[in-house]
């Protein structure tokens, strides 16, 4: 009875009772074929009321809570709950998945909807950010998500008018979001006055921008835009649930239990109350669900739940047919034998009895104070046994009317089971601790006698402990979480119940632990009860928080006939009578190959990836290296030649014949594609770690490898140019095991060897994963597209065969269908056969499998022990097995054509080894050109000729490390030994063949030549060593003295007299050679010996030890020496291997706490050291490599650990091996003088340069400036006290006196020069913009259309100028600062542009850094990119085609991202370079290749697929060339790049290799660049004195050899070039000090487009009295004058230092200047001739002020302290008096219509008044209100106090100007932005209109005279906007 295997028989969902409709909302639609769609738990439901009938989707795994239906009607997305939830959308017809999105939320979905045309969905999570997303869900790709709110989103719908506008609503809030590119953009819908802020719970949108909403207190709200227009109040008593909007109207659904009916302008119908209905379908609600009784006669199940609900269901008529409420809840049930009575236990310890007839109460009986958990009627009928969580059970008797007979009192816990015997004597309970209890009836008696119990037959069992159901416990854990069981004798199985929501059957009775069992999902977290009907027919469960009921049929044993057509039901997570882990017991034992196969690991200690995150933690090392001067790398190189070496050990089908014939294969990190006439190789060195896999696209000339890596990846690559067509990662952990492409060649999958074995199909080119899944917890050996469906494929592996087939972002995979013929064997290998139904898999018991679809059809026997490798022909297959036979076979596998054994006897002559056996394991094999090419286990790749005869092609050692490498002393041989237990000797002369092998009896690790290379010496693991003639291989000597590895032998030089053993215990043992006897030991070491060298004369040993000891012995005796660190160096050394001493401590690198230096070896000229180490690294040194961290050039090919490296005894190669990965490499060495073009396999150094080509104050400023976004800003003032809007107003002491009697009140302002009516200002428009971001941007001034436009930008606003009109037009979509711009070239997408700005961090929120893409004509933005770079975006460049994107960011790792702008995707990011980065450009005619410049960084980048792959420039070429800080670049024709530095020169770069310097192509720093495409010239500007000869700009030929200098005529001191451009014969300058200019080609006439200041902030503003015309005055010491009709600057006047504040006297003829240092200058405005100036105070005038009768000047100073001066007086301006008692410093200051007053705003947020000219304050409020004033620019006061904002805790409103009408206000702030407002506006946090477009901090603005325009100024940005103002109609 014990057999381990799961059931036969399974179960089926056949119905569920029950709708989710708690927590839950608008989730139940009528489909397209009128079904109801729904769900419950975890199941969809498809209910088709016309049938009654129900079908289920099980593609969940855990609580359904979402859902949402296509508008075709016909597929369904439902979301789930989970840690890592996704959404399956599904055909509501077929209930297959269609497609799976996943992989994005966290938590659970809690929100669906399709848009208008069904291709895109939107998601909600419920993660704390409430992430919204937004699906192509088809293809399963992310197209955007960004943070929803902070708080609970309850609904989220797709305006259905207008594309790409979606709205979400929630706890308190409701936002309108707008999808552009990849941003999903929100605003928040203002309430406003109209309506409470409140929670809205539902949505539907109308037409015409409107949207209705439900809210929670039962109103219906109605949007227009994103304003609240209007409510529906009490459209329900409660909160409305649900809206529905139709073509007739709207419906909405309410708490209150009714639906409403409304017409299209939502003026109701009618109501349909649903509280009086007939319940229309019926599950269960709140609470949970115990109770489950079945009826012993009928087929009716009866549940009871917390809700105090008793309900009967029909089992045949899926209906409910009774329910009755109860006055407690109930937590069980249970019918008498006969039917008749039902008995329900109750929460509060009483039970009911009721007649089933007619639900009427027979008893009611509380004995106990705690819940009945079970009760059970006993066989014969006369008994209830109730079972209390009072730890007791007591017996009624049944015909006593329930009168209690006895009582159980055994357990010390609560009864959770109970069962009765056949005959009614016994009853055994369990309890809650697991104990199991027996009982004598009915007096309750316990029995503990074993013999008494052993004959008892139980009439049921539901009990979960007992030797009967040991099964169902899993093997190791005593969890106590299986809630219920029912057993059927009859059909021997069991069902459980358990707290993860599955059902399982199980064989009964199942004595062992960790039984076999079949589970079914469906029911969400727990499965409170479960039982059997009375005719075993139906099993019945029920869920505890899902409130639903299940039904499943019982479907016995499947006949075999019936097994083909009953296809499994397919599903994302393996369930669904899913087998448990491992079905099958009596599994074969593993064939020893694949066991060993499958235990080897793949992990490693640290990746290569970790490598510059191990730099940087040995920071400081680096710098204290980098201040030393360091040898510099040596001038010669080598390059990879030739490798011996092939993967088969743990690597399959990995061995293809290319177009060309050529062969291509793997070993170590290289592809290696091989010319077998040649006899030469090719090598693909991408892969810096071992490649564990291969495929070859279907035309032969693509390869595809997988390699061994933290994030792994996969390279794609031409066989033929050797480049890297693509690189895939991101979605493999540890390495790629299998790949494969498709038959089209588009689509590559791959498999993982993560813990799940994840699963990935691609689309390669554009290196995107289209889908991916778990495959299996067990390793995955194969996997393989469908030839005929790309869609399709199959994965083999250890117990495993499984059909996927890809849904949206998933693949939904089946198990192989055995059927009765067998289990899962291990599946080696699998191809598709001739259709798209069939397909073959070898396994490892030999057997060849056929499938059709997903049902095994056959097996044939076709070989002995695993088949390994298959291939499919055109007419056949060809198998390979362990038995070492290929076999060629037809089309069906019916009969085996021909076999081929690879035996050593039928080697050819032209063969490069030998075979080391007979009949090697074959693991790969493949067809083409007249040949069968094999793979060995071995390492041997072979070529059978149809005819027979095999030939050796490539070989390697086997499986092992290979650690011994001797080469000989006089010729092109060498010798290794490796772990595999052979020697052997290669010939390294260009017939590269191994030349003889020999088998021992032990691996070796160390081999060596004697001088006259007669004699090889082998030293072996188990502590002997021999010495082999070197010719034959024939033993000539051997000893055995120690027991651990021997690790280094040595012949002394010359006569070779000594041989010296250094063996892992710590000894070296000196041998005599020709008396073959050990002649002195040599003690001292305290570590295992790792090198060891002979001096010249024979005489003296150096030893190294792992302990990192150098050592010294003398021979013969080994006496110990002590040698100082000079003498060693002078010692002449027969050959140098040590890796220690002062000569080679430069090859220790930077982090070598985690890494080794293996080897070395010394050229024979003592010039160049080579090093191995245990990153895979082969590194090339100066000798002696003196001082810490030499410079190097390194070398990949190997994997993981390099064990050994000599060179050739005329240094003319290197040979190198690579431990594990089994590879013996060849290098040639190359002297420096003839390097060829492909010289730069190498890599430069770690560390870099210390001098980075000087200083420059711009650059420094660039690179250091702190780019903060807008709504992090902190006051520009230095502000103290309690903010306006927080500060306690003292009530005044004489209140007003009533209105009638007083006079009315005084104008608060003088309103003059404005017509009678007065317009109050609706709206503020830009109309101009002085200014242009040049001091710390670059390349960001462009011409468009010819010339005629120039485009640039400044603050937040892209800047189109006209140049013939002067007219600008803006750009306003930006949110906060622009930092780059830059034009599309391509003709297909004129005048457009992309910029970047600046940004918070990367969350993807609205204040993210982003790009604007837009058209530069009439301002659309085509795209909005948020992006990852956190803090800003400082440069971006359009590809070739214009199609593609570049941009790098100002995080820390300055990442570089390309972009598909028009989709809004992101191709590919990288971080760029630990400094800044300042610019990135594409090459003009690429979309692949781009560069890169920065702080000491030049880099050359290639974009594969998705993947940016990069070189540094190299500068090794030119002497003494240095790393400097790159500013800009430019390009040329073949290849040329030229890039500008920060000392004036110039790099010009072939590829990545620097070929010359044009030597101070400016003075200064090369700021910038501009390559024009038409012609390829080239003009550079820069940073010079205008001079003669030279000019900061200069255009130059192609090849930048002859130049013309232009100089810039700004009367500067020095010119500062910060951006170029190119037009038809002009060039365009922008220059560090804000000038736009134009340069003719021809007569280098300068022309002046653009002024601004050029230092900020721009702290002085002044209006003219009449004209439009206006001052402003600034930190860099420059007042000037502006026209706003001429749209130019007039005039400019250079003061010598900053200024602060600027006016205009009230005729508009004198002007008066405020500075920095205290001065003021009075200037006669016709002749700007000083009139007078005074210095009285030291600190910084902060306004100055005439008044409005022109007698008087006011002067307010950061001194706390306003003078005064009389000017009728004359200029010698005497001050006459002044005000004191000021609190703080100086902000504002006006003057009264009357000039008696003066009012002053200060910095610590007080207001004061004071008369003119005496300076008293006046204190009298009374007044100070009946003042009026002549201008108001005061921030603070009474009258204004409502222009504070709620959000000014660190920001301050910093300036503020009334207009001359006296009704408007406009004000400026720290955060940049413009408000307008009423005025006065008393009230707090008044209502207003703001205008974006400044940086942060405005710090002034004023209204020009009547009113026509207002202009403010800017802080961080320097510039001057000028808004026209918009009055209201008449």
């Amino acid at each position: 009875m014990a057999d381990r295997s799961a059931p036969s028989c399974h179960l089926r969902l056949e119905w569920v009772y029950g709708y989710r409709g708690h927590q839950c909302r608008n989730n139940l639609y009528y489909t397209a074929a009128k079904e109801i769609v729904y769900f419950v738990a975890g199941v969809g439901v498809v209910y088709s009321p016309r049938e009654h009938r129900q079908k289920f989707y099980l593609g969940h795994q855990d609580d359904i809570i979402s859902l949402a239906l296509h508008p075709e009607r016909v597929l369904v997305a439902t979301g789930q709950v989970g840690k890592e939830p996704y959404i399956c959308v599904w055909d509501s017809y077929t209930v297959q998945t269609v497609s799976v999105l996943k992989d994005v939320h966290t938590h659970g979905i809690a929100c669906l909807a399709f848009d208008l045309d069904g291709q895109r969905l939107v998601s909600v999570g419920l993660d704390s950010k409430n992430t919204v997303c937004v699906w192509d869900w088809r293809k399963g790709k992310l197209l955007s998500m960004a943070p929803g709110h902070t708080d609970r989103i309850f609904d989220i719908s797709w305006d259905l008018y207008q594309p790409n506008k979606l709205v979400s609503c929630g706890v308190k809030h409701i936002k309108f979001w707008s999808l552009c590119g990849n941003s999903l953009t929100p605003k928040r819908g203002v309430f406003g006055k109209t309506g409470d802020l409140q929670t809205i719970l539902c949505l539907a949108c109308a037409r015409d921008e409107v949207t209705y909403s439900g809210a929670l207190n039962g109103d219906i709200y109605v949007w227009k835009g994103i304003n609240l227009v209007r409510t529906i109040q009490g459209a329900h008593a409660a909160g409305i649930f649900s809206m529905n909007a139709c073509e007739e109207g709207f419906a909405t659904g309410g708490r209150d239990g009714c639906v409403r009916l409304w017409d299209l302008n939502f003026k109701p119908i009618t109501v349909i109350d649903l509280r009086e209905t007939d319940q229309g379908y019926k599950g269960k609600e709140e609470f949970v669900l115990w109770a489950l009784a079945v009826h012993p006669t009928k087929p009716l199940a009866m549940t009871g739940s917390d809700d105090r609900s008793v309900r009967i269901w029909s089992l045949i008529d899926h209906a409910l047919i009774a329910r009755c409420n109860m006055e407690e809840p109930i937590r069980c049930a249970a019918v008498s034998t006969d039917g008749i009575h039902l008995a329900l236990g109750m929460k509060d310890g009483s039970f009911t009895v009721l007649r089933v007839r007619d639900m009427t109460e027979v008893v009611h009986i509380k004995d106990r104070k705690e819940a009945i958990h079970e009760l059970k009627y006993s066989p014969d009928g006369n008994f209830l046994a109730v079972g209390s969580n009072d730890s007791s059970v007591d017996i009624y008797g049944v015909v006593q009317r329930y009168k209690k007979v006895g009582e159980c009192i055994g357990s010390l816990s609560f009864i959770t089971h109970m069962d009765w015997s056949s005959d009614s004597k016994y009853l055994q309970t369990n309890d809650g601790n697991g104990r199991r209890l027996f009982y004598r009836m009915p007096g309750g008696k316990e029995v503990t006698n074993k013999e008494e119990l052993k004959g008892i037959q139980w009439a049921s069992w539901t009990c979960v402990s007992g030797l009967e159901v040991n099964g169902i416990w899993p093997k190791y854990s005593d969890i106590n979480d299986i809630n219920s069981v029912d057993a059927n004798f009859i059909g021997q199985v069991m069902v459980t119940a358990d707290d993860y929501g599955i059902v399982k059957l199980f064989r009964y009775p199942c004595l062992r632990k960790g039984a076999k069992f079949k589970k079914y999902l469906g029911h969400s977290a727990h499965v409170t009860n479960v039982r059997w009907s009375h005719d075993h027919q139906w099993v019945v469960s029920i869920g505890g928080a899902d409130h639903s009921v299940f039904q499943w049929k019982f479907v016995p044993d499947r006949k075999l006939k019936d097994n083909l057509h009953i296809a499994p039901q397919e599903s994302l997570v393996d369930s669904n009578s899913d087998e448990s882990d491992s079905d099958q017991s009596d599994v074969p034992e593993l064939d020893s190959e694949i066991e060993q196969e499958t235990q080897i690991t793949y992990r490693r200690q640290v990746y290569k990836e970790d490598l510059p995150q191990l730099k940087e933690q040995c920071k400081e090392k680096r710098k204290s290296a980098a201040s030393k001067r360091r040898e510099r790398a040596p001038g010669n190189s080598i390059r990879l030649h030739f490798v011996h070496g092939y993967r088969g050990y743990d690597c399959r089908s990995n061995l293809f014949y290319t177009q060309t014939g050529e062969i291509v294969y793997h070993v170590a990190a290289v592809g290696v594609v091989y010319n077998r006439q040649q006899n030469t190789q090719r090598f693909y060195l991408g892969h810096d770690d071992d490649i564990l896999c291969l495929a070859i696209h279907p035309l032969k000339d693509y390869v595809a490898t997988g390699q061994v890596g933290r994030d792994s990846s996969i390279h794609i690559w031409d066989t033929e140019t050797i480049k890297p067509l693509s690189v895939l990662k991101g979605y493999h952990q540890y390495g790629v095991c299998a790949v494969d492409f498709s038959a089209d060649g588009k689509r590559l999958a791959s498999v993982g060897i993560d813990d799940n074995h994840t699963i990935v199909l691609w689309d390669w080119k554009k290196g995107e994963k289209l889908s991916a899944v778990r495959g299996s917890k067990d390793k995955i050996f194969v996997v393989k597209i469908n030839p005929y469906m790309p869609d399709k494929l199959i994965t083999v592996g250890i117990k495993h065969m499984k059909f996927w087939r890809r849904a949206g972002g998933g693949l939904i995979g089946r198990k192989g269908c055995i059927g009765a013929l067998g289990r899962t064997d291990t599946m080696m290998c699998a191809v598709y056969g001739w259709t798209e139904e069939m397909a073959f898999s070898g396994t490892s018991t030999g057997d060849v499998c056929i499938w059709r679809d997903v049902f095994l059809i056959k097996t044939v026997k076709a070989h002995d022990g695993p088949v390994f490798s298959m291939h499919a022909l055109e007419k056949g297959f060809v198998t390979g097995g362990k038995d070492g036979v290929v076999a060629l076979w037809d089309d069906t596998f019916e009969r085996c054509l021909k076999t081929y054994a690879i035996k050593r006897a039928a080697l050819a002559p032209g063969s490069k080894g030998l075979l080391l056996e007979d009949n090697p394991s074959i693991r790969a094999i493949s067809l083409g050109h007249g040949h069968i090419l094999v793979g060995t286990k071995n390492g041997e790749i072979l070529e059978v000729d149809k005819s027979g005869p095999i030939t050796l092609l490539v070989q390697g050692h086997m499986e092992g490390e290979v650690w011994g490498l001797a080469t000989h002393p006089h010729l092109p041989i060498c010798a290794t030994v490796s772990d595999d237990k052979t020697l052997r000797i290669w010939d390294l002369s260009p017939s590269h063949c191994m030349l003889a092998v020999r088998k021992l009896k032990k691996g070796g690790r160390c081999c060596c030549f004697s001088p006259d290379g007669k004699a090889l010496a082998v030293g072996l693991n188990d502590g002997s060593f021999l010495i082999v003639n070197a010719d034959t291989l024939e033993d000539l000597v051997s000893f055995q003295h120690r027991k651990d590895v021997i690790s280094e032998i040595r012949f002394s030089p010359g006569a070779g007299k000594y041989l010296a053993v250094a063996s892992c215990d710590n000894f070296v043992d000196i041998y005599n050679v020709m008396s073959s006897k050990r002649v002195g030991i040599c003690k001292g070491a305290s570590s295992y010996i790792t090198h060891m060298d002979w001096d010249i004369r024979g005489k003296l040993l150096q030893v190294n030890t792992g302990a990192k000891e150098q050592l010294f012995f003398e021979a013969p005796r080994g006496k110990k020496q002590t040698i100082p660190s000079l003498e060693v160096e002078k010692i002449g050394w027969a050959s140098w291997t040590s890796v220690l001493g002062s000569c080679c401590e430069g090859i220790w690198p930077i982090i070598g706490e985690v890494t080794d230096v293996t080897a070395s070896c010394l050229t024979s000229d003592s010039k160049v050291l080579a090093t191995g180490d245990d990153f895979g690294f082969v590194k090339l040194f100066r000798y002696p490599a003196k001082g810490k961290f030499g410079k190097f050039k390194r070398y990949v090919a190997h994997s993981t650990h390099v064990t050994n490296v000599r060179w050739t005894y005329d240094d003319s190669l290197l040979v190198t091996v690579g431990g594990a990965d089994t590879s013996l490499m060849l290098w040639t060495y190359e002297m420096e003088g003839h390097r060829d073009s492909r010289q730069c396999d190498s890599e430069e150094s770690d560390l870099d340069s210390e001098e980075d080509g000087g200083y420059d104050s711009d650059v420094t400023r660039e690179n250091e400036i702190n780019y903060t976004i807008k709504a992090l800003s902190t006051n520009i003032r230095p502000m103290f006290g309690i903010k306006p809007h927080l500060q306690q107003k003292e009530p005044t002491l004489d209140e007003r006196p009533p209105v009638s009697r007083a006079l009315p009140q005084p104008e608060k302002l003088q309103t003059n020069n404005v017509g009678k009516k007065k317009r109050p200002i609706e709206d503020l428009i830009l109309e101009l913009v002085f200014g242009y971001r040049g001091k710390d941007c670059r390349n960001n001034v462009h011409y468009l259309n010819d010339g005629a436009d120039v485009i640039y930008h400044t603050a937040s606003v892209g800047i189109l100028y006209n140049v013939a009109t002067g007219s600008q037009s803006f750009y306003q979509e930006h949110n906060d600062d622009i930092l780059c711009l830059t034009v599309n070239q391509h003709p297909k997408f004129t005048n457009i542009v992309a910029t970047g700005q600046v940004g918070d961090s990367a969350d993807m929120s609205a204040t993210a850094p982003s790009i604007h893409v837009w058209d530069a004509m009439n301002k659309q933005t085509l795209s909005v990119l948020r992006c990852y770079h956190s803090k800003g975006v400082c440069s971006v460049s359009f590809s070739a085609t214009g199609k593609l994107l570049l941009s790098v960011g100002l995080d820390p790792e300055h990442t570089i991202t390309i972009w598909k702008w028009q989709e809004g995707a992101k191709i590919a990011s990288r971080a760029g370079h630990n400094q800044r980065i300042f610019v990135a450009e594409f090459r003009p005619d690429s979309d692949t290749q781009f560069v890169s410049v920065g702080v000491k960084h030049v880099r050359f980048w290639t974009l594969a697929g998705r993947a940016l792959l990069s070189k540094k420039g190299l500068l090794s070429s030119i002497e003494d060339a240095r790393m400097q800080t790159m500013l800009s670049v430019a390009f040329g024709a073949n290849n040329l790049t030229f890039t500008g530095t920060i000392s004036g020169d110039v790099c010009v770069w072939k590829d990545h290799v620097l070929i010359r310097i044009v030597a101070k192509a400016h003075n200064g720093p090369v700021f910038t660049m501009y390559t024009t495409l038409r012609d390829g010239l080239i003009v550079t500007g820069g940073k010079e004195r205008p001079s003669k000869e030279g000019g900061a700009v200069k255009l130059w030929d192609q090849e930048l050899k002859r130049c013309r200098a232009f100089r810039l005529e700004t009367g500067q001191m020095t010119d500062c070039v910060r951006s170029v451009c190119r037009g038809k014969g002009k060039i365009l300058v922008g220059t560090r000090n804000a000038e736009i200019i134009e340069v003719g080609e021809k007569n280098a006439a300068c022309n002046i487009l653009i002024n601004g200041h050029m230092d900020g902030p721009i702290w002085g503003l002044a209006t003219h009295p009449s004209r439009d015309f206006f001052l402003s005055a600034a930190e860099d010491g420059t007042v000037r004058l502006w026209d706003i009709a001429e749209k130019k600057m007039l005039n400019k006047v250079s003061l010598g230092h900053a200024a602060r504040t600027v006016c205009y006297s009230p005729e508009g003829d004198m002007v008066a200047i405020g500075m920095k240092n205290g001065e003021f200058i009075i200037l006669l405005v016709t002749s700007l001739k000083i009139w007078g100036k005074k210095r009285d105070r030291r600190s910084a005038i902060q306004d100055i002020r005439f008044s409005p009768d022109s007698r008087y000047l006011a002067v307010g100073s950061s001194e706390n302290a306003v003078d005064f001066y009389d000017l009728t007086l004359g200029p010698t301006l005497n001050r006459i008096s002044y005000c004191k008692d000021i609190p703080s410093f100086v902000i504002q200051m006006d003057f009264s219509a009357d000039s008696f007053y003066l009012q002053v705003s200060t910095g610590s947020y007080k207001r004061q008044v004071y008369e003119v000219p005496s300076g008293k304050q006046l204190v009298d409020q009374a007044v100070i209100d009946r003042i009026t004033w002549a201008t108001w620019t005061s921030v603070l006061g009474d009258e204004v106090i409502g222009i504070w904002s709620r959000h000014a805790e660190k920001a301050d409103v910093n300036c503020a100007c009334v207009s001359h009408s006296g009704i408007n206000l406009v004000t400026g702030d720290d955060f940049g932005m413009v408000k307008l407002f009423d005025f006065p506006c008393p009230e707090k946090f008044a209502k207003h209109k703001r205008f974006l477009g400044h940086s942060a901090h405005l710090t002034n603005i004023r209204f020009t005279s009547g009113d026509r325009y207002v202009v403010s100024a800017g802080g961080d940005d320097c510039s001057l906007f000028v808004w026209k103002c918009v009055h209201m109609p008449h």
